[in-house]
């Protein structure tokens, strides 16, 4: 198991007397960590006016190395108390990977603030920009401090805690821990959506795609709270979304009386965005703020129109891992751009040969759930692994394709259960 952990101290004028103890937990959750290049990483930042970073997640790779550093570390001091910026601050520089992250690798992003008064700038939108990156907050708060803002900073309400003084932080370094290990991503649920190239040039291979959606959905355990599906043909329709089943058999049977919807040009690139925007997102089922893999399967038979560099970006950054299958006609360049790493990119002669390509997806998958304990949500596979991870609850396809002068098609299912998918390259 891997972690990412940064330490965010409050080292304003306030906290002089309880530095002390905010140090000694700091080492204390450090005992339970498994320091090393490979396993836990840690980097501890202290801010009031302006944020210092005393290590990043890079800088250290043994534990005794930190405990040392953390032990001699001098209280920082000054007002006002500047959490927004700080928030920011750890966003822009320490959850990156030049500083260490492990981010793009699926490993889970945690932040740790301990705080003992109310920020004096506005925390609203880096606290969201954090949790957007799928970082994982939980918050410590002391007397002074504002109860709702530690409960808006953090990754939800239940994950503020509070003590009356910080000499009372070994009372909630329990439930810390606890905390910790919740975040761990558990690969037994998934977010799967498909992207179907619905234009002109695969009228014939449609059958082909339709069926090699089924026999996916076969292998995934479609349920509310386990493997989501979603299905999307582009000019983007998204035919149903993570949330519109809960069961195999509703997502299977809206699958098998889908229409091939021609058109062009086709454009990907906006196919892409569309499916970032609008079916990667809560409302639309993604479990994605849960830690919940999130997976896209793309199916072209064509050269995009547009440009996909910029929404392929979009959705990496996102943490989709994007598997894509290209026909004879496509791009394989530009399948290889679109996918997690170029490995993730496979192709046909035909979509009547997707089966040879669906024994390749799934040894991958079986890879990747041997070898991957835990992922975070922002999980996006390395070379050579692919993760599938799929629940009843969510589940939609998306079929993409455009059309001279149209603006982009959505049109729902007729049923009302959804089940998605998702695939994850590792």
């Amino acid at each position: 198991q891997r972690r990412d952990v940064v330490f965010l101290l409050d080292g304003s004028d306030g906290t002089r007397s309880g530095f002390p103890a905010m140090k000694d937990f700091v080492l204390r959750v450090m005992e339970k960590l498994n320091v090393a290049e490979d396993k836990d990483r840690v980097s501890v930042v202290q801010f009031s006016r302006d944020p210092e970073t005393h290590f990043y997640l890079n800088t250290y790779t043994r534990k005794d190395d930190i405990v040392d550093t953390v032990s001699v570390l001098r209280h920082k001091g000054g007002r006002p108390l500047n959490t927004g910026a700080a928030l920011q601050y750890v966003r822009d520089n320490v959850f990156t990977a030049s500083s260490g992250s492990r981010r793009l690798e699926g490993v889970p992003q945690i932040l740790i603030l301990l705080s003992g008064a109310r920020s004096f700038d506005n925390v609203d939108v880096p606290a969201s920009a954090l949790k957007d990156l799928g970082v994982l907050i939980f918050t410590i708060g002391s007397r002074g401090s504002d109860s709702r803002e530690l409960q808006k900073i953090s990754h939800e309400p239940k994950y503020a805690l509070s003590v009356s003084d910080f000499t009372e932080l070994p009372n909630v370094q329990v439930a810390a821990c606890q905390h910790c290990r919740g975040f761990e991503f558990d690969i037994s649920r998934k977010d799967v959506v498909f992207l179907l190239d619905g234009s002109d040039g695969t009228r014939n291979g449609f059958p082909a795609m339709l069926d090699f959606v089924q026999k996916v959905v076969e292998k995934l355990n479609v349920e509310e709270n386990r493997d989501r599906v979603s299905v999307v043909q582009y000019k983007p329709e998204a035919h149903f979304y993570l949330n519109t089943y809960t069961t195999k058999e509703s997502v299977l049977n809206t699958v098998r009386g889908l229409r091939h919807r021609g058109g062009r040009p086709l454009n990907t690139g906006a196919a892409l965005q569309y499916v970032r925007d609008n079916v990667f997102t809560a409302s639309s089922g993604s479990r994605r703020l849960e830690g919940v893999p999130q997976l896209l399967i793309l199916l072209s038979g064509g050269r995009s129109f547009d440009n996909i560099d910029m929404p392929a970006s979009s959705l990496k950054e996102l943490g989709v891992l994007t598997f894509a299958v290209g026909s004879r006609g496509s791009d394989s360049r530009e399948l290889q751009k679109i996918s997690y790493d170029p490995s993730s990119a496979l192709s046909v002669t035909d979509f009547a040969n997707l089966p040879t390509v669906q024994e390749q997806l799934f040894s991958r998958i079986n890879t990747v759930r041997e070898e991957t304990k835990t992922v975070s949500p922002t999980q996006i596979g390395k070379t050579n692994r692919v993760l599938i991870h799929v629940t009843q609850s969510f589940t939609g396809l998306i079929f993409f394709k455009a059309v001279p002068n149209s603006p982009w098609y959505i049109e729902k299912s007729r049923n009302e259960n959804v089940c998605s998918m998702q695939i994850m390259v590792m």
